[in-house]
């Protein structure tokens, strides 16, 4: 059934919100206000279940459905909605990137706002004035990619940076590694365009007390004027609290900030400015539309230096030291950190220079605004703490690309943690208290008493040089205990956290996690201005109830549907005592990622899949900007499916099939670039084979299964094969017939395969005897019936390096195809004869080399979870791609080149980024005499089948655009791409003829 036929089936009836079961609403009994919302919204209007279950969760430990969500295009689609909302009695809750870890970005029964897909533009930016005017669902990466021409930059940078929204990030009053130098994010939003719950449109900025403007605010004798009377009169009524209650520091985002909105401005004159309460607010005030945020300038240059202590507690006491040095970045890191990166495919490379023993690590920032000598000011620092003993061993980088690295084991502390084995994990709670950095170290040990107290241990990183430790206590919150340690552990360690004069959140703000114990932080007087502030803006509560303050009694004001009469951090948890999970009997093996179950569970909702300017994942979302398309998405929908969340068999609905997997282009990107690891190709491999056997294969999927078959037939009757897809009318019967797009190119058939044209040749033309190797060409689908060139370029290059190369005529396709459809019967099959017929090769010393990348990667990943044993062990790592085959040996240092004066722009293939194999082919390429430029592209969209198939053609060109725009925007003067797919998605561009696969510029480079 329809969206549309839920929402309005008779079920629906009008109603009320407060009527419903907020834990798990009701899609139809929000029929009348989703039916309202579409009539006045020009967005995108969802009230479906798995519009619910998609935003049911954040990056955080809490889950609560939503009614449904608006994806507004402008301010008037964000006012409709509000009006729209409240006038049914339904809270709002305005959502960026979904990152926050605090859960306010969650809530129950809410019409959940999504800024990401539409009202994401940079509207404005004054290089003169150093400001810049954005929509609130822009990302911040986007933003200082934008500034960067002009040597500006926005100064806070979460880690998230590559995802997060400047919306979210003035909601939550995020911050960074970059504190120590530039503050947190109320220092720099200066105005803002908000929606208050009225429906009235406001704009926020510095008004002078007393003067005209401010008389004349108050004279409109409306919301926006009650606001800014109540406002005042908090603070000089309570300025004595004020001074006393808040702490000094550079970073406290807990409660709202009454000590900043009052301030003396440059000119002198004493200026209200709302924009600075609605910062940290976590849209509990009302909803931004626009913001204009004050920008610094960039350094050109920075350099870093990780100081490597044997004691966590002693690094703690040097941060102090590290700050009377000119740095702008004091980060933490603690052995564990380092162990999970260490165990990690994408992140071993990271932590591989960290030297063993180190409990902790410093690493320190320099940038040439602050020191004109970086050597000179690294010396300083290693006399201070190498010298004395009281670190070590240091690591120093003055690269760009060297201290990347370092910046990138960092940023993945947070995910990372979160992929440990088994049901306890890290769990973020309290995990950015902050205390002033003199007493972090006394601060730790006494955490480190709490943590014995309750039998549990922690992993401690972050912010170390603005007192802000992200210090997170391993629990199982799937158990009562767990739960009730979490409760009781927080308790104590806010206790501590007053007792050091810190903040209970130094970064990611109250959310579910911590507005529970904000009275304790703040005391009764300045609580009860905290509820009288959130009245004056929200009269009936209706903005993200709940979050920051919540209602202590039934006087208090606030409808009785928020999370109720005390907050309490218990409640909402994704995991909890009565989750319960079906671990299915599954075909393929997951024995190394502790069962099907715990790697759907391995998605802690970081977000690290909506970023969309490097790494691979994900190539649909990156083009389509919906939630459900990405990995987070479609790992949310898996687990709601298999805990009972969504009705029984709906895993196995042709609309689960079609909108969440379906979509899934497999590129296995998530495999390396999500930092814990949820590989949602093989996932949806395994749930594709289950439901053809409940449902049957369907026709097109047989087909493209056993494309191998097909292209056999077509190379055997080509160019007859060739000539009758052009026919007139042919286009047409197959789409209907099978759903493969009409204006799609199809491939062409060789009249002579590559086998032919090798047993033509009379094989190779090395002797064995004399050979530096000996390789099996694998014959694969597309290079042996369709384009044999880069498999004779391949047998050119080998044996000019004396390779004696053969190609076996008794194998099968590698089972690719079928394995992508979930065919995984007729996969293993032939993996189960391809390992056969080639054991004895590999035991008498032959390496398996593919021209095709997606093949190569199936002998090196998927056959280890097809197939057991020691055969499989070996075939496997036997086997190369041909450019990874002649790096890895090196028998490019036995050529002789004189390469064409060219700039290669290099697109890899999305699965062997995946397996960390893309690398090879750059280097290789370079030693040739090439000039490469490597793109750090996603998929190219064709993805085998998928650019085929007539549903997904638009979204595949979508795709193909934005690898379009990054080879226009290369340098080079040639494209060239490994994968069959790439070549042909980047070869029907109009006006393009199709690139070269590598191999084929080595063969022309040879001298």
């Amino acid at each position: 059934m329809a969206v549309e036929d839920i929402l309005d089936s008779p079920r629906g009836g009008e109603t009320s919100a407060t009527t419903l079961d907020l834990d798990r609403p009701d899609v139809a009994a929000y029929s009348a206000l989703a039916s309202e919302l579409r009539g006045r919204v020009d967005g995108d209007v969802k009230f479906d279940e798995y519009a619910q279950v998609l935003y049911a969760t954040d990056g955080s430990i809490y889950q609560a459905r939503p009614a449904g969500v608006v994806v507004p295009r402008d301010a008037d689609d964000v006012r409709a909605a509000v009006e729209t909302a409240t006038s049914h009695g339904v809270p709002v809750l305005p959502r960026g990137t979904g990152s926050s870890l605090g859960g306010q970005t969650v809530g129950r029964g809410c019409v959940v706002v999504d800024f990401t897909k539409y009202m994401d533009d940079i509207v404005d930016i004054d290089p003169e004035a150093k400001r810049a005017t954005v929509q609130p669902g822009c990302v911040q990466d986007h933003l200082d990619a934008a500034l960067a021409d002009h040597g500006l930059k926005f100064a806070p940078d979460p880690a998230s940076s590559n995802r997060s929204t400047v919306g979210g990030g003035i909601g939550n009053n995020s911050t960074g590694a970059h504190s120590v130098r530039y503050g947190i994010t109320d220092a720099y939003t200066e105005e803002l365009q908000v929606i208050l719950a009225d429906g009235s449109r406001i704009h926020t900025r510095e008004v002078v007390l007393d003067g005209d403007e401010y008389e004349s605010i108050l004279a409109q004798g409306d919301l926006e004027a009650d606001i800014y009377r109540t406002v005042r009169g908090l603070v000089e009524n309570h300025e004595s609290e004020i001074e006393n209650r808040y702490p000094s520091l550079k970073r406290s985002v807990s409660g709202y900030n009454l000590q900043k909105v009052i301030y003396e401005n440059d000119d002198g004159e004493e200026v209200i400015n709302l924009s600075k309460l609605f910062v940290g607010a976590e849209g509990t005030l009302g909803v931004i539309v626009e913001a204009t945020v004050s920008l610094v300038t960039k350094p050109d240059e920075t350099a870093l230096a990780l100081y490597c202590f044997d004691d966590l507690v002693e690094a703690m006491e040097a941060v102090p030291e590290a700050l009377e040095f000119p740095v702008s970045a004091v980060e933490l890191m603690d052995d564990e950190v380092f162990r999970l990166a260490r165990e990690s495919e994408g992140y071993a490379e990271y932590a591989e220079p960290i030297p063993e023993g180190a409990k902790a690590a410093l690493m320190l920032e320099w940038d040439d605004e602050l020191v004109d000598d970086f050597e000179a000011a690294v010396a300083d620092t290693n006399a201070h703490f190498v010298d004395s003993g009281a670190a070590f061993d240091v690591l120093e980088a003055y690269s760009e690309e060297s201290q990347g690295r370092l910046w990138k084991l960092r940023k993945a502390a947070i995910p990372l943690l979160m992929s440990l084995e088994g049901d306890p994990k890290p769990y973020p709670f309290i995990e950015d208290a902050t205390v002033p950095p003199e007493e972090l170290a006394e601060y730790v040990q006494k955490f480190e008493d709490v943590l014995e107290d309750h039998g549990t241990s922690a992993a401690y990183f972050a912010h170390a040089g603005s007192g802000t430790l992200h210090i997170r206590p391993i629990l199982n919150l799937k158990e009562n205990e767990g739960i009730e340690k979490m409760h009781s552990i927080t308790d104590d360690v806010t206790d501590l956290v007053v007792e050091h004069h810190g903040a209970f959140s130094g970064e990611h703000g109250d959310g579910m996690a911590r507005t529970e114990f904000n009275p304790k932080m703040y005391g009764p007087e300045l609580w009860g201005a905290f509820k009288e502030l959130k009245t004056a803006f929200d009269p009936d509560w209706v903005f993200n109830p709940g979050n920051v303050v919540y209602r202590d009694g039934p006087s208090d004001p606030g409808p009785d549907s928020d999370r109720g009469v005390g907050a309490d951090m218990r409640e909402n948890l994704r995991y909890g005592p009565d989750y319960q999970s079906v671990e299915p009997q599954t075909d393929l093996d997951f024995s190394d990622e502790g069962g099907f179950s715990h790697l759907v569970e391995l998605c802690n909702g970081c977000g690290t899949c909506r970023q969309t300017d490097s790494n691979t994942m994900c190539p649909t979302y990156r083009a389509s900007k919906e939630e459900v398309q990405t990995t987070r998405g479609r790992a949310n929908m898996l687990r709601a499916a298999i805990s009972g969340e969504l009705p029984e068999d709906e895993l196995y609905s042709e609309r689960f099939q079609t909108e969440v997997l379906d979509l899934c282009v497999g590129c296995k990107g998530c495999q390396s670039d999500c930092p814990t690891g949820v590989d949602m190709a093989k996932l949806k491999s395994e749930v594709k084979h289950q439901y053809h056997q409940k449902e049957g294969t369907s026709l097109r999927s047989r087909v493209f299964g056993n494309i191998d078959t097909l292209s056999e037939l077509g190379s055997k009757l080509a160019p007859l094969s060739n000539v009758a897809a052009e026919l007139p009318g042919s286009r047409l019967l197959m789409e209907k017939v099978l759903g493969i797009a009409s204006e799609r190119e199809l491939p062409t058939f060789s009249s002579e395969s590559l086998e032919e044209w090798f047993e033509a040749r009379g094989g190779s033309s090395v002797s064995p005897a004399d050979a530096r190797g000996k390789v099996l060409l694998f014959p694969d689908t597309y290079t042996n019936y369709n384009y044999p060139e880069p498999g004779k370029a391949a047998v050119e290059v080998l044996e000019a390096a004396n390779v004696h190369v053969r190609i076996p005529s008794d194998l099968e396709s590698s089972g690719r195809a079928a394995f992508s459809m979930g065919m995984l019967d007729t996969a293993r099959d032939r993996a189960r004869h391809n390992v056969g017929r080639l054991r004895p090769y590999v035991d008498d010393g032959w390496s398996v080399v593919f021209v095709e990348p997606s093949d190569a990667v199936m002998f090196q990943d998927e056959y280890l979870d097809l197939l057991d044993g020691t055969a499989v062990e070996l075939v496997s790592g036997s086997a190369y791609g041909i450019m990874e085959y002649l790096d890895v040996v090196r028998a490019d240092e036995h050529l002789d080149f004189d390469a064409p004066a060219e700039t290669l722009t290099y697109h890899g293939h999305c699965n062997q980024k995946a397996t960390n194999k893309d690398h090879h082919a750059v280097g290789v390429l370079r030693r040739s005499g090439y000039a490469v430029d490597p793109l750090d592209s996603s998929c190219c969209g064709m993805a085998g089948s998928f650019g085929y198939e007539e549903e997904h053609y638009e979204l595949s060109k979508g795709i193909g655009e934005i690898l379009f725009g990054q080879v226009d925007e290369s340098p080079g003067d040639v494209v060239t791409a490994p994968g069959a797919s790439c070549r042909s998605q980047l070869g029907d561009r109009p006006g393009e003829s199709r690139p070269p696969h590598p191999i084929e510029k080595m063969a022309e480079a040879l001298d």
